[in-house]
């Protein structure tokens, strides 16, 4: 090593963000995974800043920065002390992996970020870290060690077989909140975007699945986390279930084919009670009394009203969606001396795209399980459950909050009349079968059947088709007569 190096002063210690910030409020509100779309970037401050390679000579160099950005509605003049009130404030934590390099060679020019114009970065080239297989791969021989490098420390499950070494890296295009690397088609790496500090559930709930022994989950092999100085959740190693297909898919395909999807159904009911059943056993439960059940039916109400604001053809439903609400309210405090509900830690934004089907006669190939346990799906094919982040939108609190598993019950039926609907011409019967062929395997593996709950299920229903209104009004129009159709449905039970 020449002096010169040897005395090097490592690029964390130099301020960095000043010159960053003009490529990144350009390239930031471009990104798929940035949740601020529409809202203007008002400013940017530095969390944390590692070099994973030290940015010398011609490059690469690969630095791990945590970033808030802020994009402050007005009027509030300085930012809260509490980590989880940036969101009301404007302000969210991103993630961003940077590569570095004097020149980009052309395969890599689409993921160019921009050049600093002074800094100690001018005259480099800065881009999209996760795109070059180089820096990709790093990232995994850091996972492949369990340590420390500044403020994040890289560690493994317990009893997880080695990862190997050497395996190419590409990136998956479908992620929309996050960003995937898959190695060698051996292991997937969800890089999370936008950060909340706490414990994420999409590494708590597949741990303690595990600990569980459930065979439907993906085993988390390895992971990495901010300890400093706030503690976020930053990206987590799993097995990649080669030749599995998405649940989602498969229906479509069933819609086209004309082929029925009763038993795929039935089965995903099974393992959803068999997931519930797990995480009921090794995470805390509680009951959901009158005074809950108030607050929950009381937050379903303001959502309606909210929703109503925000997309107008919803305003002639509201008051009939109500009364779904208004039916949970007076069953937690009258029907039946006052009913309580037994609630948990669930999926939280659980559909058929969350959902991995595996023919039988040929399961998915996997690696890295962890000694004792498989990595999902079971060895004779079937259906495993992925991505337990919840919905990225809502509080990192509110997602780790026990609730009723009809939650995600309700979401599975809501993608079914999705699939449904999408499909030219609309099968609401294909629909209907697949939904009680869900909730009756759900019984037949819990012995609780979703459908004896109606005020509770129909509530949820409605309170999830809420949801995807905006959801599409913002981000899909053209999809807004899916979730709109639900609506019609939901509310015309008040005159049944």
């Amino acid at each position: 090593m020449s002096e010169a190096a040897s005395t090097r002063t490592p690029l964390v210690r130099i301020p960095l963000l000043p010159s960053l910030a003009p490529l990144l409020h350009a390239w930031l509100p471009r990104q798929r995974w940035f949740a601020g779309k529409g809202r203007p970037v008002t400013g940017f401050s530095l969390v944390s800043a590692t070099e994973l390679l030290p940015v010398t000579g011609s490059g690469p160099g690969l630095l791990h920065l945590l970033v808030d950005v802020e994009q402050r509605p007005g009027g509030r003049a300085t930012a809260p002390r509490d980590p989880a009130d940036f969101a009301d404030f404007g302000q969210d934590c991103y993630q961003l992996l940077l590569g570095v390099r004097e020149t980009l060679p052309p395969p890599l020019a689409p993921a160019l970020i921009g050049r600093p114009a002074h800094g100690p970065l001018a005259g480099r080239t800065v881009y999209e870290g996760l795109r070059d297989p180089r820096l990709a791969e790093l990232l995994l021989e850091r996972l492949r060690t369990p340590g420390t490098l500044g403020p994040l420390r890289f560690d493994r499950f317990e009893g997880a077989s080695s990862v190997p070494g050497g395996l190419t890296a590409r990136p998956l295009d479908a992620e929309q909140s996050n960003s995937s690397l898959v190695y060698g088609d051996a292991y997937i790496l969800k890089v999370l975007r936008r950060v909340q500090p706490g414990p994420n559930p999409d590494l708590e709930l597949p741990l303690a699945l595990a600990r569980a022994g459930c065979e439907r989950v993906p085993v988390p092999v390895a992971w990495y986390e901010s300890a400093a100085p706030r503690p976020y959740t930053l990206g987590v190693l799993q097995p990649f279930l080669r030749g599995s297909r998405d649940g989602w898919r498969l229906a479509l395909d069933s819609l086209a084919s004309g082929r029925p999807f009763t038993e795929e159904a039935r089965a995903l009911g099974r393992v959803t009670a068999e997931v519930h059943t797990a995480l009921a056993a090794e995470l805390p439960t509680v009951m959901l009394r009158r005074a809950q059940t108030e607050h929950l039916a009381a937050a379903m109400r303001r959502r309606l009203d909210e929703a109503a604001q925000a997309v107008p053809a919803l305003l002639s439903y509201v008051p009939r969606l109500r009364t779904a609400f208004d039916a949970l309210d007076a069953l937690g405090r009258e029907g039946r001396g006052g009913r309580a509900w037994r609630a948990q830690r669930v999926h939280g934004d659980l559909h058929l795209g969350q959902t991995l089907y595996a023919d039988p006669a040929h399961p998915p190939a996997g690696h890295g399980t962890p000694e004792g346990t498989r990595h999902g799906p079971r060895r004779d094919g079937g259906w495993s459950v992925i991505d337990f982040e919840g919905e990225p939108a809502r509080p990192l609190a509110e997602r780790r909050r026990p609730q009723p598993p009809v939650r995600d019950i309700a979401g599975i039926l809501r993608s079914f009349d999705y699939a449904a609907r999408t499909h030219r011409p609309w099968n609401p019967a294909w629909a209907e079968r697949c939904r009680a062929a869900y909730c009756a395997g759900y019984a037949e593996a819990s012995g609780d059947d979703p459908r004896a709950e109606p005020e509770l299920l129909r509530a949820y229903e409605t309170d999830k088709a809420v949801y995807e209104v905006v959801y599409e009004a913002r981000h899909r129009p053209d999809w807004l007569a899916v979730p709109m159709a639900a609506i019609d449905r939901l509310a015309a039970r008040d005159r049944d």
